[in-house]
């Protein structure tokens, strides 16, 4: 089957789908990548503009997953702008503007794709301009039903690098220069991801993974 992996980042949603699958990965940052590639040798990896890929691309997969990037929606943009810096002793970050390529993306799925799509984000400081479905820190949109999952939180607020790794799954330790705590808390739980995709095909979920 021919699935769409955007803003792949290291695949940590991907990384239970197994490797019985024809998929594409598209990630701009090639560190990232380049990381992707090691864990996931048997994918076509493109470094580039995910979002241009989907509007050109869309029609040639069966599952498409869309991780839009979430630092604009997430609650810590307002209290970064927010912070008292002298207390608190980081530096102010500037205001800026939600990505819509979020709601873009979205919307041109659901009017144009007609295979099975699902879009991750973060819960955001704001109500959701389309409503979506809240699972553990993430929010889902999709064309099916995600039903919710039994899965234990991560927790990566507290998590330290080494218990992130292992409870991903992954061994950042040879790779220098990584911004590994921000890598880690970027991925989409395995489990979670096998879930996702399970609920978008479970009625043949048994052949696929």
């Amino acid at each position: 089957m021919k699935i769409l992996n955007l803003y792949a980042g290291i695949g940590g949603n991907r990384k239970l789908w197994g490797n019985n699958h024809d998929i594409t990965a598209v990630e701009i940052n090639p560190r990232f990548a380049s990381v992707y590639k090691d864990h996931f040798p048997d994918d076509e990896i493109i470094v580039g503009d995910a979002h241009a890929w989907l509007l050109n691309h869309y029609k040639e997969y069966k599952f498409i997953w869309s991780s839009p990037p979430c630092p604009t929606h997430s609650s810590f943009a307002v209290v970064s702008a927010n912070s008292d810096c002298e207390r608190t002793g980081n530096a102010k970050r500037s205001a800026v503007y939600p990505e819509m390529s979020l709601y873009q993306e979205i919307i041109f799925l659901r009017h144009f794709c007609k295979s099975k799509w699902v879009v991750e984000n973060v819960i955001p400081y704001y109500e959701p301009l389309i409503k979506g479905q809240k699972i553990q820190r993430h929010l889902f949109w999709s064309n099916f039903i995600i039903s919710q999952a039994n899965i234990e939180a991560d927790n990566i607020k507290e998590g330290i690098i080494g218990d992130m790794e292992k409870n991903l799954g992954f061994d950042l330790s040879n790779y220098a220069g990584l911004e590994k705590r921000k890598v880690l808390r970027n991925c989409v739980q395995p489990e979670l991801g096998k879930h996702i995709f399970n609920c978008a095909f479970k009625e043949v979920q048994s052949t696929l993974i």
